[in-house]
This record gives C-alpha cells, sequence and structure tokens, in this order.
C-alpha cells in the first residue's frame, strides 16, 4: 500500500507540474508575429513576452487547459516567461517573417507575382504580399444548367453549383444540406479564407454555421469535426513564380466536417521544390492553427507529383502530417528523373539503330507494359525537360535556369559555372539487360543499343557520351532526404495509396511506383505495415475517412486491408487475384537490373563478365562491351555510390541555421 500511495503523489505531482508549449509550430519556426502558446497544471499564470505583461492573454481551454495567442512578436529571438504558484518556466520563440523563409533557404529570384490573377489585387510589395481576402460560398440545390465544353475542363465553383454567400444576411432557401461525419446535418455553407503566405496564394475552407461564432483556440469547433485536410497539387516544374491555387471546394472533404488547405507552392506544377513546399505546408498550417485552433489531425491529400510532395513531407518534416493519402503515386521526383530522361535517350538510340527493334522488343528494353509510356513522358514534356535549363513557364523571365536541380539550388549549391550539379546518371547502365538475358532481344541489339545510348550534356542536350552525376550532388541528395527512404514518420503515419490501373494505355502513372513505394518501406523498416493500397477503388471509397478512423483508432483497423475492385464493382482482398487483373511492370533501370526499390542514383560499378549473361556472347562481343563500358558495369548488389541509407530530418538551407 505504501508503495502505492508514493506512486499516487508522484502521478499528481506531475499532473501539476507548469509545463508551457508553442502548439501552432515549433517554437524556433514561428512566423507572422504571433503564437499559439497552451499552458497545463496551472489555472492562472503570470507571462511576460520580453518583459511585457501578456498575461490577459491566457484563456481556458478545452482539455483542462490555458491558451493564448500571443501578438508582437519581433523577427528573430523573443523570450516569453511564465508563472504560476512557486514554479516558472521560460520558452524561447524564433520568429520569421510571414513572408519566409524559414528552412529553405534564401528565396527563389526571379519570382513573378500572380496575385491580381487570383482575384487579391496588385502585389503590395516585392515577396508578392496581398491583403487577405473572407468569402462565403453555399451549395445551391438548384439543378445545374448544362455547361458548353465542360468535358474538356475542370467546372468552376460557380458551374458546380456553388453560389456567393453574405454572412450578415438571411439563409438562401435553395442551401443544400450536409450530413457531417458524426452524423449532423447542417446548411452546405463555406468560409473562404485566401491570402499569401511565404509568397504563396493559400485558400483554407471550412464549414460556416450561420448564428454561430466561427471555431477558435478556445471555443468548440461546431460543425468541424477538428480534423485539417491538407491538400497538394500535382505536376513538377521549376517554379520562379507565385502562381495560382487550384480553384475548387472540395465537396466530399468540407461536406463532412473536415476543414480544407492549399496553396500554390504546394502545387509542384508551379514549383518543383519539396522543401519550399514543406515550408509553405508548415506556415498554412500554422496560420490555421492560430485562427481556428490546433487540429486532431492533418491528413494529406493528392496525386501524382502531390503524393511526392506527401512522402517527402512525412519523411523530412515528421509532425506535420499525421497520415497520407496519396493518389497515382509516385515516392519522389529525384529517383524518377533517371528512368524518365532515359525514355529520351532510348527514343533516339531506336530511330538511328541499324539493328531494327520491334515495338514488342522496345516495351521489354523499356521494362514499361507498353513501348508507349516512353512516348507519353516525352509527349508530357518531362522526358528530358527535367534537366534542360531552358524547360520554364512561360511568364519567367529569359536567362533562368529552370532544371530541377537549379530550382533546389538552396540544396544541391551551385558549380563554378553557377549551375547547380546534376544528379542524374547513366553511366555503367546495361540498358535491356533483363530483355536480352530473357531472350527478347539480341547480343546484337543488346551491344548496339548500349553502344548508341549516350547521355546528357550539362544543359540537358543528348550527347553521344553517358552522364557522369556530381557525386557531391548524389550524396545531398540522401543525406537531405530527396530520396524517399522510408524513414521519418513514414515508417509509421498511415498511409493509403490508392490508383487507377492504367498502365496498359500508355500513362505515366505507371503501377510500378506503388510496389516500388512498399519495397522501401520493406528495406527501411522491415515492413510496410502502416500502408495500405488500393487499385480502381470504387466511386464511394472515401481515403480520408478512412485514414481519419484508423488515426482516431490509434491502430489500423483489422477490416482495412489491401484491395483493389474489378470492373464490375467487386472489392477484391486476394493479393495474387489482384496482380493478374492489374499486373505490375516495370521502367528501363529495372529492366536494366536494377532493385526493386529502385533507390540508387549512381551505381557502383563491376567488370564486364560473361557470368552477367544467361545468353551466349561470344569473346568479340565480350571485347565490345568491355569497350562501351571502359569502367564497369553497374553491380546492382552493392550500395549506390554516395548513397545514404538515413535522411536528416527538419534541415535548413541556405546557410541560414
Amino acid at each position: 500500500m505504501r508503495l502505492l500511495f508514493v506512486g499516487s503523489l508522484t502521478a499528481f505531482a506531475l499532473m501539476a507540474s507548469l509545463s508551457v508549449e508553442v502548439v501552432s509550430s515549433r517554437p524556433d519556426m514561428v512566423t507572422g508575429g504571433s503564437a499559439l502558446i497552451a499552458v497545463t497544471g496551472a489555472s492562472t499564470v503570470k507571462a511576460e513576452l520580453d518583459n511585457r505583461d501578456v498575461s490577459g492573454a491566457f484563456k481556458a481551454a478545452a482539455g483542462g487547459r490555458l491558451l493564448a495567442r500571443i501578438e508582437g512578436l519581433k523577427v528573430g529571438r523573443n523570450v516569453l516567461k511564465v508563472k504560476s504558484g512557486g514554479e516558472s518556466r521560460k520558452l524561447t520563440l524564433v520568429n520569421h517573417p510571414i513572408t519566409g523563409p524559414v528552412f529553405s533557404g534564401p528565396h527563389q529570384t526571379p519570382f513573378v507575382c500572380t496575385t491580381q490573377e487570383a482575384g487579391l489585387g496588385a502585389p503590395t510589395d516585392a515577396n508578392c504580399s496581398a491583403p487577405t481576402k473572407v468569402t462565403y460560398f453555399y451549395k445551391s440545390t438548384e439543378p445545374r444548367p448544362a455547361v458548353t465544353g465542360e468535358a474538356a475542363r475542370p467546372l468552376t465553383d460557380r458551374e458546380r453549383g456553388w453560389k456567393a454567400f453574405e454572412p450578415g444576411g438571411a439563409v438562401p432557401g435553395d442551401v443544400a444540406k450536409t450530413t457531417l461525419a458524426d452524423g449532423r446535418t447542417v446548411d452546405f455553407i463555406v468560409r473562404r479564407e485566401m491570402g499569401v503566405i511565404n509568397r504563396a496564394i493559400y485558400v483554407i475552407d471550412i464549414i460556416h454555421e450561420v448564428g454561430k461564432p466561427s471555431p477558435d483556440p478556445w471555443n468548440a469547433a461546431g460543425a468541424w469535426n477538428k480534423r485539417l485536410v491538407y491538400s497538394f497539387g500535382g505536376g513538377c516544374r521549376a517554379g520562379y513564380r507565385q502562381a495560382t491555387v487550384p480553384a475548387g471546394i472540395s465537396e466530399s472533404v468540407l461536406g463532412k466536417g473536415y476543414a480544407h488547405a492549399a496553396s500554390s507552392l504546394n502545387v509542384f506544377g508551379n514549383n518543383c521544390d519539396d522543401v519550399i513546399s514543406a515550408e509553405t505546408m508548415m506556415m498554412v498550417k500554422e496560420h490555421f492553427t492560430k485562427t481556428f485552433g490546433p487540429p486532431a489531425f492533418t491528413i494529406g491529400s493528392g496525386g501524382s507529383g502531390g503524393s511526392m510532395q506527401q512522402h517527402l513531407i512525412a519523411q523530412n518534416y515528421p509532425g506535420l502530417l499525421d497520415a497520407i493519402t496519396p493518389a497515382s503515386s509516385y515516392p519522389d521526383i529525384t529517383t524518377l528523373v533517371a528512368p524518365v530522361a532515359d525514355c529520351a535517350l532510348l527514343t533516339r538510340a531506336f530511330e538511328g539503330s541499324p539493328v531494327p527493334f520491334t515495338e514488342e522488343q522496345k516495351k521489354a528494353v523499356s521494362g514499361f507494359a507498353v513501348w508507349g509510356t516512353c512516348a507519353s513522358w516525352i509527349k508530357s514534356g518531362y522526358s528530358p525537360r527535367w534537366i534542360d535549363p531552358e524547360f520554364c513557364h512561360s511568364s519567367v523571365p529569359k536567362g533562368t535556369r529552370c532544371t530541377l536541380q537549379d530550382n533546389e539550388v538552396n540544396v544541391y549549391g551551385r558549380t563554378r559555372s553557377g549551375a547547380a550539379p546534376s544528379y542524374y546518371d547513366n553511366t555503367g547502365v546495361q540498358y535491356g539487360l533483363t530483355a536480352f538475358n530473357t531472350g527478347k532481344i539480341s547480343a546484337e541489339q543488346f551491344i548496339e543499343l548500349n553502344r548508341r545510348i549516350g547521355g546528357f550534356d550539362g544543359d540537358g542536350k543528348m550527347v553521344p557520351t553517358r552522364s557522369a552525376a556530381d557525386v557531391g550532388a548524389v550524396r545531398t541528395a540522401y543525406r537531405t532526404g530527396r530520396v524517399n527512404a522510408g524513414f521519418g514518420s513514414l515508417s509509421r503515419a498511415p498511409i493509403i495509396d490508392h490508383r487507377p490501373h492504367v498502365d496498359a494505355s500508355g500513362n505515366i502513372h505507371d503501377t510500378i511506383r506503388t510496389s516500388i513505394m512498399n519495397a522501401r518501406l520493406v528495406k527501411a523498416n522491415g515492413n510496410a505495415n502502416n500502408r495500405v493500397t488500393f487499385t480502381n477503388a470504387r466511386p464511394g471509397v472515401n481515403v480520408i475517412e478512412l485514414a481519419d478512423r484508423w488515426l482516431t483508432a490509434g491502430q489500423r483497423p483489422p477490416d482495412l486491408k489491401d484491395a483493389c475492385w474489378t470492373a464490375s464493382g467487386e472489392k477484391i482482398e486476394d493479393a495474387a487475384r489482384c496482380g493478374e487483373l492489374y499486373p505490375v511492370s516495370g521502367d528501363p533501370r529495372l529492366a536494366a537490373g536494377a532493385p526493386l526499390t529502385a533507390d540508387i542514383l549512381k551505381c557502383a560499378l563491376k567488370r564486364v563478365s560473361a557470368a552477367d549473361y544467361k545468353q551466349p556472347v561470344t569473346e568479340a562481343q565480350l571485347g565490345e562491351l568491355r569497350a562501351i563500358f571502359p569502367g564497369g558495369v553497374c553491380d546492382w548488389s552493392r550500395p549506390g555510390q554516395g548513397q545514404e541509407l538515413h535522411p536528416v530530418v527538419w534541415q535548413r538551407y541556405g546557410g541560414r541555421r
């Protein structure tokens, strides 16, 4: 009994101990001159910010704690002192401008402002700032008229049945109802806030209840379910522009009571830099938290380039996203560049080859389900233009270098020429190795292909010689987490990966990327138990709600399993049958012998050996191969050159420490 009594006293003392923390951000990464502070273990406090009394800011909130939105922080170091009874705590807050940067390094220049196009008016400074705008919309029950050409373009909110709403006026008679996740039915009215944070145009949408105060850090959430869904947009292109946030009210999210946020610099098609994306997401989420209160969970959403951002933010900036729901996913952009750029080299090699290749043989060499996938990568402009300095948006001034590595110059630095070093490498890659070993191409074709393949020069132009990556850039890519290695919160956060199976059409969103991500999680953590994959999920499968259920339960629900759906809508959880229905192919690097993890940027080399070939090769042909590969061929059984397995989280760039 005595031991139990002492233990109880200890527990009581720990509960009563004064605790002070920032709940809107990390204390060293506060932005915008304010921070949301939580105090536990006290009912009243005396607080000073740099000797200025701020005690009155602390008010009671849910959970028996005090909350305060401390305003007036100066840029740089601020000291908050909190006292209660005989206890005191000190907290150092490092504040950064709302225009950024925080950890991404010096701002990108040049930078084109688009506040005018976004409806925010002319920019008020060189950081593309503009006044914040709050508007309201409601979903109308009136029939939506047909819109000319609607199949060829996204519909506007107005065309989808949304109308402007005046918050001080009466509720319109045609307002639609929506049923929240908890079963309540409310008017489907949305508050939209648009402004500029970190030079990005952001938007925050949240359910608005007429006659009730908007949620804030101290008041009940009302229709808001205390969950935030953060969207990430697709594509991938160098930035240098503010761009505009994707239009459209997310009905399936908001209609269930979730809040929704996004920004123009969380769209990879506007700026394919995951560091800037993470920083912007962090700052927008901080602003949301200071306005409405801390979300219980933050769930990532988005496909293609949006999936890359979710993966990399979860790995490199743990704590920002509690769960992710990548669609048509890719693990990251850095390891995707090589097989995509290879398509341009393969196309040139095939077109000029004195030894003809059939379409079936081209497919086998490419590794894709169809050779047309390479054609799609070229048609999309990504192959080889991700490594082309001139692949800039039309609004970006001429002379700007728009390779992906130049877009991330704060990460990679510059060479003496002023350009960022390249991480693209094909030295030692035996293109078509699997096709040769399985007898789909001849030794003559295999040799001719690798003789002709070539590479790229520093300006992304195809040349006869192969490309050699800068080893320093390769090492940086791994160390900084530009390569998704499955670490950080990726090892534990719920992941629901969902995609249509479009491989046979030549679509660039091929299913192998899901298998690659799975292989990386297994390599890093021994399993991929925190990840569920859906293929061809039927309409009505709401991955946001499933991720929420997973987070709320604190563990993966037993009924949440990998699945695919047939064309008729039958759900199948048998992996073998799903594999038969929706086969997985590969890409040029996997077809050259690379491991399924596809995480080697620059391979280790070994001598050409007849033992590597399962088809007969003569001594003369071996001699030709040794001449083609004087430094050796890829040894995929070993880690790549410069490959480090554990990226460092929450890194800062550009000398800002």
